[in-house]
């Protein structure tokens, strides 16, 4: 497939370098250094020019794309370079926005703007963040199966239960599939007897209950009943967290320092406590009880802030922390220093796009790691190797890095075993690790 993609920033250079392997990838970018550097990190053909350009987009030979996907910094942009695009082919236009507005209004008349599919970054983080708050101790959350289904991925601590064990003794729940271990950034397939580290990541998919009680095996001290969530900042994305847990019946508390704002939103969000307040302030923070939170979500408008908050937030008692961070270069120093998740609204978004973009031959996808491995829901057919046969039996005759987590059938979850035979129209969970994926989805 030929996916054109509309700018070369964090998003747009993430969506080319997942998509690399498996399509012809072509970026567009007004910035030459980008495309340049571009040129040399992927294997992809990038070219300097203008998306709502017609003459730009003719020498990036748009009419003979599949996908168009406009992933500039600005909304309108991306909104105008699907309309041109338009007026030179039928490709599929997938643009990203930031503000829910416009999101709300391609939702009420699809394909207006020229875009066939819109993904809103605010919407998309604060959907994200609001899974990992319902999930307290997990790192990331993503459903399938229409819920039926879960993968969640767990960082084992040194002081938890499962450090040292094998996966054979850990692997005491009905519903639930151990399908891989992230180590030093590589992804490992794990077998009975392969040894749970400390500092491993652990990637579960199966029943949401059965998930949600390996929450409390992998951290048995914390706090998996949420009731007290604080979110610190006035932003659009804040709102939108605020708006989705108050959909899932909690009150939370929303500190935001601006007068007018912070009063705009009490009127905004009924069921939330709104304080007006500088939220780096620690007498102010002690004074309010932050300390006894669940969980303090930090979403103000610097990466600084948002440490510099969920470091005090830690210090004065709550007991977890989730940050927003600008910058995804940091991410991984706010969890080293003692953040427990930070969020990269970027990342958020080219997941989503990339995850919607081989959805085209999947029903779900999740990326568990950049370029090494993905969760996918494929619904199988009578032809796949899958049915009729054992899963040990079936599974042999595909590539190493396999591995089935869950099946729905009928609505119905099945946890799968050695023995447990695959159905047509089998819904299957299953994780994949990149160099096993095209031949893994052929056969599939």
């Amino acid at each position: 497939m030929r996916i054109l993609v509309i700018g070369a920033g964090e998003v747009g250079s993430s969506i080319a370098g997942s998509l690399a392997d498996a399509h012809e990838i072509v970026v567009l970018d007004v910035d030459g250094d980008r495309v340049d550097s571009l040129t040399f990190e992927h294997d992809v053909l990038a070219i300097q020019g203008d998306g709502t350009s017609l003459d730009d987009l003719e020498a990036a030979e748009a009419a003979s794309a599949d996908v168009v996907i406009a992933s500039t910094d600005e909304d309108e942009t991306n909104l105008a370079a699907c309309a041109t695009v338009k007026t030179v082919t039928d490709a599929f236009t997938i643009a990203r926005v930031e503000q829910p507005s416009f999101l709300r209004t391609w939702q009420r008349s699809r394909g207006v703007f020229g875009v066939d599919f819109m993904v809103c970054t605010d919407l998309l983080t604060a959907q994200a963040i609001v899974r990992i708050v319902g999930l307290p101790t997990a790192r990331d959350v993503d459903p399938f199966a229409n819920g039926l289904v879960q993968m969640a991925e767990f960082e084992v601590s040194a002081e938890s239960p499962l450090a040292g064990q094998t996966v054979a003794e850990a692997d005491t729940f009905d519903a639930l599939t151990f399908a891989a271990l992230v180590r030093d950034e590589e992804v490992v397939l794990p077998r009975g007897d392969t040894v749970i580290e400390p500092n491993d990541q652990i990637i579960v998919i199966g029943r949401p209950d059965s998930v949600e009680a390996f929450a409390g095996a992998v951290s048995p001290e914390a706090e998996t009943d949420v009731e007290d969530v604080v979110v610190v900042g006035g932003s659009t994305t804040a709102y939108q967290v605020t708006r989705l847990l108050e959909e899932r019946g909690l009150s939370p508390t929303l500190i935001e320092q601006d007068e007018a704002r912070a009063r705009e939103l009490a009127e905004a969000l009924p069921d939330t406590t709104v304080l007006q307040h500088d939220a780096t302030d620690r007498d102010f923070l002690e004074r309010e009880h932050i300390g006894d939170a669940d969980f303090v979500v930090s979403m103000l408008d610097s990466d600084e802030k948002n440490l510099l908050v969920a470091l005090l937030a830690k210090r004065v008692g709550a007991a977890r922390t989730v940050a927003v961070v600008d910058n995804p270069q940091y991410v991984p120093l706010f969890q080293t220093v003692g953040v427990d998740v930070a969020v990269n609204p970027r990342e958020v978004t080219a997941e989503d796009i990339t995850r919607f973009t081989r959805e085209r031959q999947a029903e779900n996808v999740a990326i568990i790691e950049p370029e090494k491995a993905e969760v996918l829901e494929v619904e199988v057919g009578p032809e796949s190797v899958l049915v009729g046969r054992p899963i040990r039996e079936a599974v042999a005759d595909l590539p190493a890095g396999f591995v089935i987590g869950a099946i729905t059938r009928d609505g119905q979850f099945v946890t799968p075993r050695g023995d447990t035979v695959v159905e047509p129209n089998d819904h299957v969970v299953a994780l994949v690790t990149n160099e096993a994926h095209d031949e893994v989805a052929d056969q599939l």
